[in-house]
Order: structure tokens, then sequence, then C-alpha cells
């Protein structure tokens, strides 16, 4: 006989919830951190316990979804967070034109 689980509420809904739990965090920790304190970390909010066990959902190679439950401010496992969107300031975009270069940047001279 196959069991039937009530969903209260969908996957994306939970994953919402989660990021802004972990902005909530993320903002006392920045807080804590301008003003000058360092340890010991200020507690965060309550974990949601319908939170607990959340995994990642994201489609393997192999086609099935991901079961990690160590995730990310975005949801996701570290294994399926996204890829980067690339440099922002003008000096990380410059040190990429200088990766991108034939032979990458200058070496110093080897003294003779």
């Amino acid at each position: 006989m196959r069991r039937v689980r009530a969903m209260s509420e969908s996957t994306p809904e939970k994953r919402r919830r989660w990021r802004e739990y972990h902005e909530r965090c993320s903002a006392v920790h920045r807080l804590w951190q301008e003003r000058g304190y360092r340890h010991p970390l200020p507690p965060c909010p309550a974990f949601p316990a319908d939170l607990i066990g959340l995994a990642c959902g994201a489609k393997t190679r192999a086609g099935t979804p991901c079961k990690i439950t160590a995730l990310y401010f975005g949801g996701r496992c570290k294994w399926h967070g996204g890829c980067s969107t690339g440099p922002k300031t003008e000096a990380g975009k410059e040190q990429a034109r200088v990766n991108g270069r034939k032979g990458g940047r200058p070496r110093k001279q080897k003294p003779e």
C-alpha cells in the first residue's frame, strides 16, 4: 500500500523561505561586524523546523534529483549552485582580460 504525503507547501516556496532565513542571518552577522565585534558571533534567528533536511533537488547528470542537504544561500548544494556571472568591478574585468591573454601576466625577469 502506498502512503500519500500531504504537501503543506511547494518546494519553490520552501526554497524562498530558506533564502529569507539565510539573508536574516547574514544581516545579523553583517551588523555585528560593522560594529567592530569579532567573537562570539550573535545567535541567528531560530531555524524553521519544516526546512530541516531540505534537499538540493537539482537534476543530476543521471536525471535523478540531487539529495544533498547541505545548502548554500541560493538553496542549492555546492555542486549545483550555478555558474559564475563574471567579474563586476573594473579591476576584476581588467584582471580577467590579463588572464585571458596568451602567456598570462608578465613574469619577473630571472637574475643572470
